[in-house]
């Protein structure tokens, strides 16, 4: 069995990924930010490795010895320098796979990383993948995720509010979708894997439009139907902001939903076959929505 080193704690898809790679054997160390998570990750069967996610040194120290590390970086670091302070975290993160000597890296990234702007905050995962390729005799998967199932969760109040959904694109466009858990599954095969150079592969559990979407939530929370609002640019940013988003990041948001319009988001993975490899489709993802639906009524 393999030594796996795993940044991003036990999040959305730490939590599956821990459990997975525990199970098949293999000796995980987990890097968290928070001291507070030490017990969570011990009890989940790996090794806690305290540090900042910018902190060169101590993430060495994690990587080392390892033979292969999942690298996710944090987004929204806070700020007004969302994308920059991603970047620099990514920068510190490839700094720390240098000196550690770790040779296989699986980066999680995103639809849409092969774009250098027009993306909005994926534009920083552009640029950490470009970091990454200069690393020589370093192994990497990029592994481009569609839009997370659980971002559906920051609906719930709009549609509780005014009984719809909505953003800055129409309700015919077509989306990768993706569950955390099937990132997970995606990542363990990856890191058991040995490969070649740098490539991509693209995890995504389905692909919806908004009108085909917002008729499975309907369903499942039993209204009749749920529409689709098209708002215009300057509606999606204010909304965000009378949210209380802060500014920088709703302008990205903002910039991500023409991204989407354009169908910048999608082109190379729909000019690479629009592979889907996820299991959890998202009508079985829609239960768990309405279940957080009725909890926080």
């Amino acid at each position: 069995m393999s030594k796996i080193t795993v940044t991003g704690s036990l999040g959305n898809i730490g939590s599956y990924l821990v459990t997975d790679l525990v199970a098949l054997g293999h000796e995980v160390t987990v890097v968290s930010s928070r001291q507070e998570r030490t017990a969570a990750i011990e009890a989940a069967g790996a090794k806690a490795a305290i540090a900042a996610i910018d902190d060169v040194v101590a993430l060495s120290k994690a990587f080392a010895d390892a033979d292969a590390v999942f690298a996710m970086t944090p987004p929204n670091l806070g700020g007004s320098n969302v994308v920059e302070n991603t970047i620099n975290a990514g920068r510190a993160i490839a700094k720390a796979i240098e000196l550690s000597g770790v040779r296989r890296v699986v980066m999680l990234s995103s639809t849409g990383a092969d774009h250098a702007s027009g993306t909005g905050p994926i534009v920083a995962l552009h640029h950490i993948e470009t970091l990454y390729r200069q690393l020589p005799e370093v192994e990497f998967t990029f592994l481009r995720a569609g839009y997370f199932y659980t971002n559906f969760y920051n609906d719930i109040p709009m549609v509780q509010q005014a009984g719809i959904m909505g953003a800055n694109y129409p309700d015919n466009v077509a989306l990768p979708l993706v569950h955390p858990k099937d990132i997970a599954a995606a990542a363990v095969r990856e890191l058991q894997q040995d490969k070649t150079g740098k490539d991509i592969v693209y995890i995504v559990s389905d692909v919806l439009t908004p009108l085909e979407y917002t008729t499975i939530l309907a369903e499942a929370i039993g209204r009749e139907e749920l529409p689709w609002v098209v708002f215009r640019d300057e509606q999606s940013l204010s909304g965000m902001l009378q949210a209380g988003m802060p500014e920088s990041l709703a302008q990205l948001y903002t910039e991500m939903g023409q991204g989407i319009r354009t169908h910048k988001l999608m082109d190379h993975f729909e000019a690479t076959g629009a592979p889907v490899s996820g299991a959890t489709k998202f009508r079985e993802f829609a239960k768990e929505w309405a279940l957080k639906y009725t909890e926080i009524q």
